[in-house]
Order: C-alpha cells, then structure tokens, then sequence
C-alpha cells in the first residue's frame, strides 16, 4: 500500500524536526489545548499501536483496547487515557520509541491486504483507510509541533491522502452535529504542492470549494481557521461544511478562531 509508505514519510518528516530537541523541549506546550509535544507523541504512539493490533484480528484490537476503552466511558479526556499505557513513558526515551513504532506500525501495513477489514473505536475501517487516518493523525498533531517550533513543512503530494479523506467525511461532519446533510455535496478542486490539481464531486458554477490542498487539509483536521486561509468557497452547502469540518473520529470538536494557532516566531 503506497498509503503506508505516506504514513512512514509523514512520520519521518516530524521525526526530523525533534532529532535535536534536548529534554525540555518536549514538555513544552503547544497550541492545541495545551498539549505538550511529550502529549503528541503519547497520543500518536497509542493509536499507532491500536492500528497495528487491529490488523491482528478482532480479538487482538479488543484486548488492546479495552482499557483506553473503560478510561474513555469512565469520562477521562482522551489525553489521560494514553498514561496508564505509556506507563511513565516520556521525553526523549518516548519520542525514540514512537519513532520506531511507526516504523513497525507502516510495516505492517505495507504488507496488508487494503480492503482487509479492521475494528476501531468507531465504525469498522479497510486497512486502506486506516492507515491513511494515520498519516491525517500524524500531520494534523504535527503540525502544532511545527507551529510550536516555528518550523515550515516542507509538504508533498502524499498530502492528497488527507485531502481524500476531507472530502469523504463530508456528510459525517454534519451528521456527527445532527445535522442534515446538504446536497449535493460541493464540487471540490485542489492544487497539490507538485502544483498537480485534483478534483473531488461533480462540477458545479455555484457549489465549490477551490484552493491549495494544503489550506483544505488544515481546515478539515482543524489546525487552522478558515479565516486564515484563501480558500474560495460558493454556495451555501460549502460555505456551512468549512465552518464546521472535521475529518476525524469523535464528538464535534470547534475549530479554532481566526490567529489562534499560527506558526511561532523563533
């Protein structure tokens, strides 16, 4: 699966930026409610490590799980729920392990049948879809850390992946608001960094959303508010997506408000 190899690369390039972070530096605070980049990294390492024993079958995911599951019911923030796992797990010794579970985590996807059907916390996934929540995970929580450390990513095309998975979570960002779904859905154009352009839906002159890949990425993961980008958006249907997008799983999250996450001046 190239998805895999995406996810291994996404990895890779936020590894990059924490190869030389002394210490303390990992228990720094971030943008996004006040998680530390040591938080991040707790969080992406526990839900690679999910991903990874769902390809191991049912009973292996529900094994797994099952403690991140009574923390979550018993009312625990999702944060909390990675300590007892991570078992005092921190700083750069955590940032070496993560980094080699990713590794793990992508081989083991590369491997994968990609219409193998996987258990979640949420609806059942194909593996293909799995591992592309990875890589969303991965560059939506990386990007406070490049935010954090005032660093510019360098983005690839890879980026698609996400973008694929904002458009497909169109209806769900209404219905997990219960909301009704307008249709049709908008047409969709986006200018990857190659300068490719890749379209979504049906085309239509006054229902779309048009710009960079990268701005309709930060949008759907909520790293950034649509008032922050250039996106041009027509049409009703459109125009209440973006206020409200969001291509991940769980409750309704509220995107952020225009300048409050923003890359850090070093």
């Amino acid at each position: 699966m190239q998805q895999a190899e995406d996810f291994r690369a996404e990895s890779r390039a936020l590894a990059a930026i924490l190869e030389d972070l002394p210490e303390a530096g990992f228990h720094r605070a971030t943008q996004f409610k006040g998680w530390t980049i040591d938080h991040v990294l707790g969080h992406l390492h526990l839900f690679n490590a999910a991903a990874e024993a769902a390809l191991q079958g049912d009973e292996a995911f529900a094994a797994f799980i099952a403690p991140v599951l009574r923390d979550m019911q018993a009312g625990k923030p999702i944060l909390n729920c990675q300590f007892p796992w991570l078992n005092g797990l921190s700083g750069r010794a955590l940032f070496e392990v993560w980094r080699l579970g990713a590794e793990t985590c992508a081989d083991a996807f590369a491997k994968a049948d990609p219409k193998q059907r996987l258990k979640w916390i949420g609806p059942d996934m194909s593996a293909l879809s799995s591992v592309t929540a990875r890589q969303m995970e991965t560059w939506a929580h990386g990007q406070e850390v490049f935010d954090l450390l005032g660093r510019e990513r360098q983005e690839q095309d890879r980026i698609r992946n996400i973008a694929h998975l904002g458009v497909a979570t169109y209806g769900w960002s209404f219905r997990n608001r219960g909301l009704e779904v307008p249709e049709p859905a908008p047409f969709v154009q986006l200018t990857g960094p190659s300068g490719a352009v890749w379209d979504w839906n049906a085309p239509q002159e006054t229902g779309f959303v048009k710009g960079t890949a990268v701005e309709f990425a930060r949008v759907v993961t909520q790293v950034r508010s649509l008032a922050d980008t250039g996106l041009q958006l027509s049409g009703e249907a459109a125009a209440s997506w973006m206020r409200i997008a969001q291509c991940f799983a769980g409750p309704p999250e509220t995107p952020p408000g225009k300048g409050n996450r923003y890359k850090a001046e070093t």
